[in-house]
């Protein structure tokens, strides 16, 4: 009893003492505080009281498109709990491959009456995928949120990296390291944060007084071996930095240039992007553009309670700032 009510207590950010009252029915405890407390049983996978079991929190859908890049497991798990705290319950929805797919989870959030749905990469980022689905959401006017990427034509409000900043950041951090010929290891070519990080890249290699190489800039699948195939190109046309438009495609690049012989950062240097768990213990520790997922996941939880509530709220993109965090897979450039 002890370690639930602790375990709760730290999920809702409230006193042990508070959880007490709520689970005994005593007075003394908002409405608010009591639904959070009642959703973060849930949510822990504890049984509620006897006489609380009849309460049941609005649900709000959480779709992923993966759980083996760990910086979406970390984006869930910022919103999981901002979304506890105000009394709503989470249904994490994630795509595998030749399983349930993102139309399909959203007909089963749909048919479970979900109040709202919270997407943290998806079809929507990928302009020419089917975005149906989405117009079905935007014409039920369920409240909806996007991470990182908006829909043209439909008003979701969406907060975002922002992509030009974390290139800038990244380019030139290598050029002070004195590396001149800078390669990008994207995502696929309707991507739109992959095709922002392009541009970015062109603007950065024209203010360093030259053009971006269009064999300078390889595109490919967000995948350890997406980034392996990417950066074996990028080496091939003698790249001596890569910028990754995520961490795991970095961890791709370092393991091609091991498989080449060369070394991370003494031949190669590579930046990732995400500063998602882990990056500090991998071999070289990896340097990265971190996104504020702290900030952005509250924010989307904002703002699909304010729509939730029927408030107004911003239909345009809010753009969060990054942070270049440099650590031991970037070096000075090689001689000759």
């Amino acid at each position: 009893m002890t370690r639930r009510l602790a375990q709760v207590a730290q999920k809702v950010g409230v006193s042990e003492a508070t959880v007490s009252r709520v689970l005994n029915g005593k007075p003394g405890v908002s409405e608010g505080t009591r639904q959070a407390v009642l959703t973060a049983l849930d949510v822990l996978g504890y049984e509620r009281p006897t006489q609380l079991r009849g309460e049941r929190a609005q649900l709000i859908g959480l779709v992923l498109p993966e759980l083996s890049n760990p910086i979406f497991p970390a984006f869930a798990e910022v919103v999981g709990g901002a979304l506890a705290q105000r009394g709503l319950t989470p249904v994490l929805c994630t795509q595998t491959p030749g399983g349930i797919q993102e139309t399909d989870y959203v007909d089963l959030l749909l048919q479970q009456q979900v109040s709202g749905v919270v997407f943290a990469g998806g079809l929507y980022a990928q302009e020419d995928a089917p975005h149906e689905h989405y117009r079905l959401l935007h014409e039920r006017r369920l409240p909806v949120v996007l991470v990182n990427a908006p829909i043209p034509g439909l008003d979701f409000p969406c907060v975002s990296t922002d992509d030009a900043v974390a290139v800038e950041q990244a380019w030139r951090h290598l050029s002070s390291l004195g590396h001149e010929r800078i390669g990008l290891a994207l995502g696929p070519s309707d991507h739109i944060p992959s095709r922002r990080k392009l541009e970015a890249g062109q603007v950065a290699a024209r203010v360093a007084g030259g053009e971006l190489p269009e064999a300078f800039a390889v595109r490919g699948m967000y995948s350890m071996e997406g980034g392996q195939a990417a950066a074996s190109r990028l080496l091939d046309a003698g790249v001596t930095g890569i910028v990754c438009a995520s961490d795991i495609i970095a961890l791709g690049a370092v393991r091609a240039a091991r498989r080449r012989g060369l070394s991370v950062p003494g031949d190669v240097s590579v930046v990732g992007y995400d500063d998602s768990p882990l990056m500090t213990v991998t071999d070289p520790p990896l340097s990265t553009i971190r996104q504020p997922i702290d900030a952005m996941g509250r924010a989307a939880v904002q703002l699909l309670t304010a729509q939730l509530e029927g408030k107004e709220v911003v239909r345009d993109e809010i753009i969060f700032e990054p942070e270049l965090v440099v650590r031991a897979s970037t070096g000075p450039a090689p001689l000759g």
